[in-house]
This record gives C-alpha cells, sequence and structure tokens, in this order.
C-alpha cells in the first residue's frame, strides 16, 4: 500500500525511490510487524485472559506442564495480526505470490481458530477436549491444498516456468513436473506439502518458544530464497530459475519473522500466551505455500528437519504402539514404546532437559538447517 501511495510522488520527491526497493521494503515489514505485535499483544492477551481461553494440555504431556492449563492460547492472533497488515502495508499487492500466501495463511489459520474455539468450548462444559474433529481438520487442510494446486497447474506465476513444476536442491535448471495429462499429481502434491507442514508444525508447538523461534528462523531462510530467485542477476549467477515477481514474498517472510520475534516477547519461557492451533496451523500453512510457490518445496527437508523430527516421533509411536499391542499384548506395548513420550521434545524433557534447554537446542539444529539450506544455491 505504502509503494503505491508514494512512488508516484518520486518525481518531486527523490528519496522515496527507496520504496523501489525490496530490501528496504522487507526491513520496514519486518520492524512494523514487531512494533504492531507490541502495540496489538497486550490487547489480545487481554481479552484472552478476560474470556478464560486458557491452554488445553494435551494428554500425554509431562506432568510439569500442568500449571500451563491457567495460560491463555489463542495467541496466533498477535503475529497474524502483525503480519497480515505489515504485508499489506509495505508489499506490491500486485503479486499472486504475496495474495496467495495470505490466503493460505488465513485459511489455514481459520482451521485452527474453529479448532481452538470448540476445545475451550467443550472444557467449559466438561466434555473431552477434542477441538474439531481430526477427518474434519484434516478435508479442511486438504481442500486449502487443493485449491491452492488446482491454481498454480492452470494459471502458472511466472512465465517461463510451468505451474505444475518443481526444482531439486543441488541441481542446476533441473525442472520437475508431472508427464502431459498428469498435472493432477502435481496438485495432490501441492495438498500433501501444506497439510503435512501445518500438522508438523502442530506437533512441534508444545514448548514455550519452541514453534515460534523455529518459524522465525524458517521464513528468514525462505525470504533470502525468495529475494535471490525474484531478482534476474541473483538468479542467473547462481544457477537457478529466474521467478518473475517472486521478490515480493520476501516482504512477506520477513514481516512473518518481525511479528515471530513480537509474539516471542509474550512466548517465551515462561509463556504468557501460547499460539494456538490458530497459529500453528497458520505457520506450517504458510511455509508450505512459500516453498510451494518459489519452487523449493525441497527445502524442507533441510529448513523443516525438525518439524519432520517431531512429526515421524508422532507417527512411529502412534503405529509402533498399535502394532506392540496387537502382537504382544497391551502391557508390552505400554513398557516398549518407542519414545518415552512423544512429540519428541517431549521425550528429552522426560529424559532430564529442562524445557528451556529442548528449545534453545532445537533453535540450534534449526539454524543448523539453514545453513545447509543456503548451502545449495551455489553448490550445483
Amino acid at each position: 500500500m505504502l509503494y503505491y501511495l508514494l512512488i508516484p510522488l518520486v518525481p518531486r520527491f527523490h528519496a522515496l525511490n527507496i520504496f523501489n526497493y525490496i530490501t528496504f521494503r522487507a526491513a520496514g515489514a519486518a520492524v512494523t510487524a514487531i512494533l504492531l505485535s507490541f502495540l496489538v499483544g497486550p490487547l489480545i492477551l487481554k481479552k484472552l485472559n478476560v474470556a478464560s481461553n486458557y491452554q488445553v494440555v494435551r494428554e500425554g504431556t509431562p506432568d510439569s506442564h500442568a500449571a500451563k492449563a491457567r495460560t491463555p492460547t489463542m495467541g496466533g492472533l498477535i503475529f497474524l495480526f502483525s503480519s497480515v497488515v505489515a504485508t499489506l502495508l509495505w508489499a506490491r499487492l500486485f503479486s499472486h505470490y504475496v495474495i496467495l500466501a495470505l490466503l493460505v495463511t488465513a485459511g489455514m489459520g481459520a482451521i485452527g481458530f474453529v479448532d481452538d474455539t470448540l476445545k475451550l468450548k467443550q472444557k467449559r462444559l466438561g466434555l473431552k477436549n477434542e477441538g474439531l474433529v481430526e477427518r474434519y481438520k484434516l478435508v479442511g487442510q486438504v481442500i486449502i491444498g487443493l485449491a491452492l494446486g488446482t491454481y498454480l497447474a492452470l494459471h502458472p506465476l511466472s512465465p517461463n516456468l510451468p505451474g505444475a513444476s518443481t526444482t531439486l536442491p543441488f541441481y542446476k535448471y533441473l525442472l520437475i513436473g508431472p508427464l502431459p495429462g498428469f498435472a493432477f499429481l502435481y496438485v495432490l502434491w501441492v495438498t500433501f506439502i501444506t497439510t503435512g507442514v501445518s500438522n508438523a508444525v502442530n506437533f512441534t508447538d508444545g514448548l514455550d518458544g519452541l514453534a515460534a523461534g523455529l518459524s522465525a528462523i524458517a521464513f528468514a531462510t525462505l525470504g533470502v530464497f525468495a529475494y535471490v530467485i525474484g531478482r534476474v542477476d541473483a538468479s542467473r549467477y547462481l544457477g537457478i530459475f529466474y521467478l518473475q515477481h517472486s521478490g515480493e514474498l520476501t516482504i512477506y517472510c520477513m514481516a512473518m519473522v518481525g511479528a515471530l520475534i513480537g509474539f516471542l516477547w509474550y512466548n517465551t519461557f515462561p509463556a504468557q500466551v501460547f499460539m494456538g492451533d490458530t497459529g500453528s496451523l497458520a505457520l506450517g500453512g504458510a511455509l508450505g505455500a512459500v516453498s510451494i510457490l518459489l519452487k523449493s518445496e525441497f527445502l524442507l527437508v533441510f529448513i523443516g528437519f525438525v518439524y519432520f523430527a517431531e512429526m515421524m516421533s508422532v507417527i512411529l509411536q502412534r503405529f509402533g504402539f498399535k502394532y506392540r499391542r496387537r502382537r504382544y499384548g497391551l502391557e508390552y506395548a505400554q513398557k516398549n514404546r518407542i519414545f518415552l513420550r512423544a512429540p519428541l521434545h517431549h521425550h528429552f524433557e522426560v529424559k532430564g532437559w529442562s524445557e528451556q534447554q529442548v528449545v534453545v537446542r532445537f533453535w540450534i539444529l534449526g539454524i543448523l538447517g539453514a545453513f545447509m539450506a543456503f548451502s545449495t544455491l551455489k553448490l550445483r
């Protein structure tokens, strides 16, 4: 919005030409998002506390988490509001990249909001806190993924590349896509990524500051990729595909980074508020969407390494328990679990790591994954 208001004034005020630079607008979006988080955070916290929107402690979490039942949830509204407003202020809104990223974020956030609201309502009524039925939540995520995949397959965002395609890290100018007539496979691929990443971030959100910190690292990394992929000179030098106008995603990513840093002011240990499914599903959907829009889904192997490990720990724990119960009986299955607790962060808590140790060490792993992703820019 600021771009359209100020750029026409450049002939009279040459200093305003700085709004043509993505780097300046990305920095402006980050700072704006942080300040907005500080501004709206206390207001949202007050509303959540007055409404008694307290965290529903998940079954199977360590006993030390019992005190978190008096911590308000749905705090994801803080960084969602801040990031969206900052993006609308600083991005060039003609970019379909930004619009699609915002729509997926809002859609996934809406599913999480419904889930959180139902959990809180069930808690007040003394019912089991299951929230939105799992299959209904999955249906909503799948619909968003199918919509995004179909749109990209039918309306390529970059004129030089087919919509139904992606790339591989470490390979120069290698484009991967379905055979002619099988574009539906790409749609299924997009659905798998958006749904999988949103659920993976949701599993990771179990300790104070864990998901928010990891997501800030991930968005900062994707912001760098969006910038170089959206520049003709940088993409040619690095041997990667150029995507016209994709550089505007840098503003969106940095707005997310700023909003998450601001959210950490309230979410770091001991947390004043949790993001809830409202925040975690939106973050996962946004990360998946940005990687898809940049045709860099496979980078999530590095950027989202911790998310993947968290999700796999839950899957292995669940299926391992079911298999052992069926084969050896319930008592054996309960005594011989793969992990002490799942998701993975609870396993290390039970092993004796403090909550702060788990969070910071997982952040370090996230930074390591970011460095590995950056290595793919030149190693081709």
